[in-house]
């Protein structure tokens, strides 16, 4: 409970009324690590205060980020260098967006002060992710699975969902183009969607929940 009020998370007037409230793990924290996209939460250095089990699946990971001596870094020096840029100007009350990368591999992260009290010993810092591939959302499948899609209608609709045409589709996937409009229809006609702009845009608009595997990641 304290570390997320003095990371600029919970109102301290509500403190009190939450103390009682909370019986087990803080509630904030829980609700933290179930967001689909990665949180991190850092003092001006980048020591980590808090990392959800996105954020933390991440570090573990070491692709683009990593955890060095209870700090947060990107793997190459150059990105370092830029995520401590954004780290010092948060420290100074601006935000910034940023690209960390190693590889094929790109993250885009929001560097957003959270607290600018002038009596804090000092600013806590969010770095927020990107969002995740669509395939990668927990309520993806869950939506999938809600409407009854096959396997292959699921397929289909994460590939739309990533802004490629029927057409290109098809050569992903190495059908015909009649294979993939089928498709298309057999989604719209179980999800009740006119078209695939209203089905996309359903998708878009999924809350950010992580996949149920996370929960193992500690």
């Amino acid at each position: 409970m304290n570390t997320l009020l003095n990371a600029g998370f919970m109102d301290s007037s509500l403190s009190q009324d939450a103390g009682r409230l909370a019986l087990g793990p803080d509630a904030l924290s829980l609700l933290i690590d179930v967001l689909g996209h990665g949180v991190i939460v850092v003092g001006e250095r980048g020591q980590i205060i808090h990392a959800n089990r996105v954020a933390r699946t991440e570090l573990n990971r070491q692709r683009v980020l990593a955890k060095v001596g209870g700090e947060v870094h990107a793997v190459t020096p150059a990105d370092s260098r830029t995520l401590q840029d954004a780290l010092g100007k948060a420290g100074g009350g601006k935000r910034s967006l940023i690209n960390v990368s190693a590889g094929s591999l790109s993250l885009t992260l929001a560097v957003v002060p959270l607290k600018l009290d002038a009596d804090a010993w000092e600013t806590r810092i969010a770095l927020l992710f990107a969002r995740p591939e669509v395939g990668e959302s927990g309520m993806f499948g869950f939506f999938a699975r809600s409407y009854g899609l096959t396997q292959t209608e699921e397929q289909v609709l994460a590939i739309l969902c990533r802004g490629l045409s029927t057409p290109e589709i098809a050569v992903q996937m190495k059908v015909a183009v009649s294979t993939v409009r089928s498709h298309v229809r057999s989604l719209c006609a179980k999800t009740g969607s006119s078209g695939v702009r209203e089905l996309v845009n359903r998708v878009a608009v999924l809350p950010p929940v992580a996949p149920v595997h996370l929960a193992q990641i500690h």
